[in-house]
């Protein structure tokens, strides 16, 4: 994918989907790894897995968050891919400790409670965090960072997009 390769994480909310795109618009080799590498598998072993039918909504949301993995072999021969001088992965990804190393730096998009909220309050249901059960649930992700990257560069994403970028596009220089 390239010969530098950058992971773009965050909570649900933070831009990692408008960051892509951005990034895209600019002319930058970027996936969005939520569309692009995700599935739902085992986080250990990346074995596919089906949701349990008879859990609670809540349990079910958090079920899928936990689940949420992208591919291995896929991750490892986009980043082996030497045909772009930068390239960007984008989105959260429960087993990222078995490929974050494979970065040259990881990136966390990071906003304050009340720009999540803000964000959340605008997404329809059928987008992850426009239902109650999910928003919670970010919400907790927010407070405790129990699932991003630890050690990876923080950018403010309360900035606009475009500033957003220039940063993570500064960084990367």
């Amino acid at each position: 994918m390239g010969i530098r390769n950058y992971l773009i994480e965050g909570v649900s909310g933070t831009g990692k989907t408008s960051v892509c795109h951005e990034l895209r618009r600019r002319g930058h080799r970027a996936l969005n790894g939520d569309r692009d590498l995700a599935y739902k598998g085992d986080p250990v072993t990346g074995a596919p897995v089906q949701a349990p039918v008879d859990a609670s909504d809540v349990d079910r949301v958090a079920w899928v968050h936990a689940h949420q993995i992208w591919d291995i072999r896929k991750v490892r021969s986009i980043v082996a891919d030497r045909s772009q001088a930068m390239s960007f992965l984008c989105g959260g990804s429960r087993n990222f400790a078995q490929f974050v190393d494979w970065f040259d730096d990881v990136f966390v998009l990071e906003i304050d409670r009340e720009t999540l909220e803000r964000r959340l309050d605008q997404r329809p249901d059928d987008e992850f965090g426009g239902r109650p059960e999910e928003r919670a649930l970010i919400l907790r992700l927010h407070t405790t960072r129990e699932d991003v990257p630890q050690n990876a560069v923080a950018i403010d994403a309360t900035a606009p997009l475009e500033q957003v970028v220039d940063e993570i596009l500064r960084r990367c220089s």
